[in-house]
């Protein structure tokens, strides 16, 4: 599934792109298991179909950030990167919140009320909107920045690499 989604988010943006999408969606599975071995919550059928679901979720959120990061690096030429970046994220902040906090709302109520047959699913699902909001906004994010992308796709690349401008990380 993560092949899948690399090879789609690259035809769709561009390399680097793909690589924090997909670096951002480790992030989130290791976690989810992390926390499942953690706490020694039983992992079962329902657990990996949880799983399958924060992929899905977390990749739809990565890609609305992209599909804004995009919009403006064509719109905002000159803007250095990091600027670029924080403004796209910016304008799609509240999309981001306002859609993981009804999710957590409908996912706390069934943790609370729900029976025990799916609470590890509902653990998982809530505890992967969680990081998944977090990872969309911030890993796959700076995954994009320290790699590099190209400023404008109104011009095809010159062949000569990836058009990419390199971020100064360390600033």
């Amino acid at each position: 599934a993560l092949a899948a989604i690399l090879i789609y988010i690259w035809l769709r943006f561009e390399w680097q792109f793909s690589i924090g999408a997909v670096a951002a969606l480790f992030h989130d599975v290791i976690l989810t298991i992390g926390i499942f071995s953690l706490l020694q919550i039983r992992f079962d059928l329902s657990t990996i179909a949880a799983l399958l679901t924060i992929v899905g979720y977390s990749i739809n959120d990565t890609v609305v950030i992209f599909d804004r990061l995009r919009e403006n690096l064509r719109k905002y030429k000159t803007t250095p990167l990091k600027d670029v970046m924080n403004t796209s994220v910016n304008e799609t902040l509240s999309r981001t919140l306002m859609t993981s906090g009804t999710t957590l709302l409908a996912l706390i109520a069934l943790l609370t009320f729900g029976g025990d047959v799916i609470r590890g699913f509902v653990f998982a699902i809530t505890w992967g909107v969680i990081v998944g909001t977090y990872s969309s906004v911030y890993v796959a994010k700076n995954v994009v920045l320290m790699l590099g992308v190209k400023r404008d796709w109104s011009r095809p690349s010159d062949g000569g690499g990836a058009g990419t401008q390199f971020a100064n990380v360390d600033a």
